[in-house]
């Protein structure tokens, strides 16, 4: 029963920070045009993450292009800038959206 107990509270710890970030990224929006696994108007998530690994520069570029918004890179459809979102809440998403595999 005790190890039951503590790899229930292992397992929980892990998946946690994970499901605060989405739970962030649907607090600012995020989700209306990116899902995790699947594009909606904008790339998954995991389609991101793909496109930057092995990328050292990626999280700063990523970092400010949802700060500022673009287009082109995924597509025509522009993605409107995200300035209302701290710098601290910008960094820990863009690290969640790297994560995923």
């Amino acid at each position: 029963m005790k190890k039951a107990l503590i790899a229930a509270l292992v397992l929980g710890s892990l998946s946690a920070p994970a499901f605060a970030n989405l739970q962030m990224a649907q607090k600012y929006g995020c989700t209306a045009c990116h899902d995790v696994g699947a594009k909606k108007i904008g790339p998954s998530y995991k389609d991101v993450a793909k496109k930057y690994a092995g990328d050292k520069t990626a999280e700063a570029k990523l970092i400010a292009k949802v700060k500022k918004g673009g287009s082109g890179v995924w597509g025509t459809m522009p993605m409107p800038p995200q300035a209302q979102v701290s710098d601290a809440d910008l960094k820990t998403l863009v690290k969640w959206v790297l994560a995923q595999k």
